[in-house]
C-alpha cells in the first residue's frame, strides 16, 4: 500500500521548507509514503528547495497553469507513480499534516473513496467575518447540488482512492475543489469529511484575491458542472422561470379578459406572455437535447477511464520490468 502525498506549488521557495518539514514518511496501513510536488511554472527555486527537501517526484509544468491543472497533473502523475491513496495538501502549510492518517484511515477501511478534511472555519482568527459565512454557505450549496455530506467544500486537504481518482476529470482551469466533490456525487463516488486542524497563516490566499470574484467564480464552477451532470433538470429550472411567468401573464390577461369583455385590451401583455412561454418552451428543448448529449458523455468517460487503466496497468508492468529508481529518478516534466 502506497500513499504518495501531492503539493501543487507556484513560486512557493519560502513556504515548501515549512510544509514538508511536517508531512509524515510512515503512516498506519500503510507501506511506503511519497511526496510529490507539482511545479505550475514557477519563477523562483521551488523546483530547487522541493530536492533539496526530498521530494521523491517533482512535476514541472512548463508554464503556469492553474491550480486545477496542477491539481490534475499530480493525480496523473501519482496515479503513473503506483500511488494506492493521494493525499493532496496546500504548499502554505494551512492544513495540520499530522491529520493525513485522518483522511486515510477511511480509505483503508473501504468506507470511503474521498475523504475531505473539514476545517473548524469559525475559530480561523485570520478569515473574516464575511469569508466564513461565505465558505458555509458555499458548502451548503455544493452539498445540495452534488448530494454529499461534505462539510467544507473548499477545503484543499483531501485524499482520494486510486479508483477515484482515475475517474475524476477537471474542466474548469480555476479550482478543482467544488468541481471535484460535485462530480463525485454524482458518479456515485462515496465522499466523506473528517474534521481536521489547520496551522497558523503563512501567506494571504493566492486563490480569493477578493470575495467577489471567488463567489463569482465558483457559482460559475457549480452551475456549469452541475449542467453538465444534470442537463435536462438544469434546464427544466431555467426554462421554468419564463413558463411561469407567462403563465402568470396569460392568465391576468384571461381574467382581465373576462372582466372588460374587450378583446383589444392588454395586447402586449398578452404578446409577453406568449413570448415568455415560447422562451421557456425552448429552453426545455434545448434541455432534452443536452440530456441525450450527456448519455454520449457518459460513455466518453467511461471510455476514457478504462484506457487510462490500461495505460496504467502498461506503465505498471514497464517499471516492474526495469530496475527501481532511487530517490529523484521519477522526476519529470510536463
Amino acid at each position: 500500500m502506497k500513499v504518495i502525498i501531492q503539493i501543487p506549488c507556484f513560486n512557493e521557495e519560502a513556504a515548501l521548507p515549512v510544509t514538508c518539514a511536517e508531512l509524515p514518511r510512515s503512516l498506519p496501513g500503510v507501506d511506503r509514503v511519497e511526496w510529490l510536488v507539482i511545479d505550475d511554472g514557477s519563477t523562483d527555486r521551488t523546483v530547487d528547495v522541493a530536492r533539496a527537501c526530498g521530494v521523491d517526484h517533482v512535476v514541472v509544468l512548463p508554464a503556469h497553469q492553474g491550480l486545477a491543472k496542477a491539481f490534475m497533473a499530480g493525480l496523473d502523475a501519482a496515479l503513473r507513480a503506483g500511488a494506492d491513496i493521494i493525499v493532496n495538501t496546500d504548499a502554505d502549510n494551512q492544513y495540520c499534516a499530522a491529520d493525513i492518517e485522518k483522511l486515510v484511515a477511511p480509505i483503508l477501511a473501504r468506507r470511503a473513496q474521498i475523504v475531505i478534511g473539514a476545517r473548524p472555519i469559525d475559530n480561523i482568527d485570520h478569515f473574516s467575518r464575511t469569508k466564513k459565512l461565505l465558505q458555509k454557505l458555499g458548502s451548503w450549496v455544493v452539498r445540495a447540488t452534488s448530494g454529499t455530506s461534505v462539510q467544507d467544500a473548499p477545503s484543499g486537504f483531501r485524499a482520494f482512492s486510486r479508483e477515484a481518482a482515475m475517474q475524476l476529470n477537471v474542466f474548469n482551469g480555476y479550482t478543482y475543489t467544488l468541481e471535484t466533490i460535485i462530480q463525485a456525487g454524482q458518479r456515485g463516488i462515496a465522499t466523506l469529511s473528517v474534521p481536521v486542524r489547520v496551522n497558523g497563516d503563512l501567506r494571504p490566499s493566492r486563490l480569493v484575491k477578493s470575495i467577489g470574484t471567488y463567489v463569482t467564480r465558483s457559482l460559475l464552477v457549480i452551475l456549469r458542472i452541475f449542467s453538465i451532470y444534470r442537463p435536462l433538470r438544469w434546464f427544466l429550472l431555467v426554462g421554468g422561470v419564463p413558463v411561469t411567468l407567462g403563465m402568470l401573464l396569460g392568465i391576468r390577461w384571461l381574467i382581465l379578459f373576462a372582466i372588460e369583455e374587450g378583446p383589444t385590451y392588454h395586447i402586449p401583455s398578452l404578446i409577453l406572455a406568449a413570448v415568455l412561454l415560447l422562451m421557456g418552451f425552448l429552453i426545455w428543448v434545448v434541455g432534452m437535447i443536452a440530456d441525450l448529449i450527456s448519455v454520449n458523455r457518459v460513455l466518453l468517460e467511461e471510455i476514457r477511464y478504462r484506457l487510462r487503466q490500461a495505460e496504467l496497468r502498461q506503465a505498471e508492468m514497464q517499471a516492474s520490468a526495469r530496475r527501481p529508481l532511487g530517490r529523484g529518478g521519477a522526476d519529470r516534466a510536463a
